[in-house]
């Protein structure tokens, strides 16, 4: 029996994300969407820097800048 290719991941993407003064971010989620392409995994860290300024805005308080950003380990 031939086995089906496996269709594109539907859903979030989790991402760890460390800022230049060392504090961890875990399981940052990313749509899948936004991911891919010549770019791979790049948009991601639009992306998050697009929430932390959201979440800055709301509370008033801003992240520091991101230093590196990595696909979480999948569990």
């Amino acid at each position: 029996m031939a086995r089906k290719k496996r269709s594109a991941e539907k859903g979030p993407v989790l991402f760890n994300v460390i800022y230049e003064d060392g504090t961890l971010s875990s399981n940052r989620k990313v749509p899948s969407a936004e991911l891919g392409g010549f770019d791979g995994d790049a948009p991601a860290r639009a992306f998050i820097e697009a929430q932390d300024r959201d979440i800055a805005e709301k509370s008033g308080m801003s992240r520091g800048r991101i230093k590196t950003i990595a696909r979480s380990p999948r569990q």
